[in-house]
């Protein structure tokens, strides 16, 4: 997935009302100000009344949904002809700021700022897509993002990730 293709996507979202975050690879080159490696896809995070709509507006440009093992109402893929993927990831917060339906995001999740192409987008916070990137087998690509968002924001690495410290170092 190009740059132009997330800026795209985003303009779409902005032009139709559709409150979109930045996550996964795509967030952390945002947060990075720079891409920093090619991207299968885009992660995004939308409120869950938007997702009707959203796929509304990917249909007809040409996207269908992509069937995966984790599949749910809540988080599917949508891909188009070009092999262009985005990954949705929907939420809905109640008056209080609770999630109440989807995936468990806080609104302190959403506070994060970067770039994609020159234009300023919203993302998943730096300190939080750190958070994110833990708990499961970490690959190359986790490794190399998280270490570059610890090194820009003065986060420590998590320990999980000391492993391949080692195994530069040895």
């Amino acid at each position: 997935m190009k740059a132009e293709n997330v800026i795209e996507l985003i303009q779409l979202c902005k032009e139709n009302n559709i409150d979109v975050v930045i996550d996964g690879g795509w967030g952390v080159d945002a947060l990075m100000g720079t891409q920093t490696r090619e991207h299968n896809d885009i992660d995004i995070a939308i409120p869950h009344k938007d997702v009707a709509r959203l796929r509304e507006l990917l249909e007809e440009k040409g996207y269908v949904d992509i069937p995966r093992d984790d599949t749910r109402d809540c988080n599917f893929v949508l891909g188009d002809k070009a092999g262009n993927q985005i990954d949705v990831h929907s939420y809905t917060f109640d008056e209080h700021g609770n999630n109440v339906f989807g995936v468990p995001y806080l609104p302190e999740h959403f506070t994060g700022r970067g770039v994609i192409n020159g234009q300023i987008v919203k993302c998943i916070s730096a300190e939080w897509m750190i958070k994110f990137h833990t708990g499961y087998e970490l690959d190359e690509n986790d490794f190399h993002d998280i270490l570059a968002l610890c090194k820009k924001f003065g986060i420590p690495l998590p320990c999980e990730y000391e492993k391949f410290i080692n195994l530069i170092n040895d």
